[in-house]
């Protein structure tokens, strides 16, 4: 590949720059959107889980926008190296973050099949799920901000706990299902429970682009190692 034009090399820094504002915006929007999703799952709040699905959209439109500049860029000013990795962890993060968002309409669309407040007790570790899980996403965006290869990777092991509490959870559940009979809420839960393990497994993403950005080494697949 060429090298990137000697020209305008300030006017590149500035699009990168610009690119990583953007990407953090959406960042925000995807964290705050798993963040309400829970708390009107756990609360039982249908308008707050309705104000979730209606956000998606706009979590949908600036994923797109940042694409497409991401495509431009590369056209326009050919990066190589370094520059190239920061804009392909770019494309590849701002994905993540706009899978999170629509997790999060699941976990909020879960939440309107709920019975209104004062019904069953949700199991005691969903609310630890949820915290471990949020903590992995504010964590690999930390990295990324940092381009901190090494907080990344801890972000990957931090996987594993909740792969486990995920499997620990269900498996509770469906034996209060048998016993109690009690099948629809038990699926919400489960549902929710799974939804938030796909949220780590973004987080694990994010972070693996972030080691890649940084260091040119892809880790998929041994991130945890």
């Amino acid at each position: 590949m060429a090298e990137m034009p000697s020209r305008q090399p300030d006017k590149f820094r500035q699009e990168i720059t610009r690119l990583k504002e953007r990407l953090l915006t959406l960042a925000g929007m995807a964290e705050e959107a798993i963040h309400r999703a829970v708390q009107a799952f756990l609360r039982r709040d249908r308008e707050l889980a309705r104000r979730v699905i209606h956000g998606d959209r706009e979590i949908n439109d600036l994923e797109e926008a940042i694409d497409g500049d991401c495509v431009r860029l590369i056209a326009l000013y050919q990066p190589v190296a370094a520059d190239l990795r920061q804009i392909m962890a770019a494309d590849h993060i701002i994905a993540e973050l706009e899978r999170i968002g629509d997790l999060a309409v699941n976990i909020a669309e879960e939440a309107l099949s709920l019975e209104p407040p004062g019904g069953r007790d949700f199991h005691p570790q969903m609310a630890r799920l949820a915290e471990l899980v949020l903590t992995m996403v504010r964590r690999s965006l930390t990295a990324y901000v940092e381009q901190n290869p090494a907080l990344a990777r801890e972000v990957c092991r931090a996987d594993a706990e909740v792969d486990e509490l995920y499997r620990h959870l269900t498996q509770e559940v469906l034996r209060e299902m048998v016993a109690d009979e009690v099948i629809s809420f038990g699926e919400a839960q489960i549902s929710v429970a799974r939804h938030l393990e796909r949220v780590g497994d973004h987080a694990t993403n994010i972070a693996e682009q972030v080691v890649y950005a940084a260091e040119g080494e892809s880790i998929r697949h041994r991130c945890q190692g």
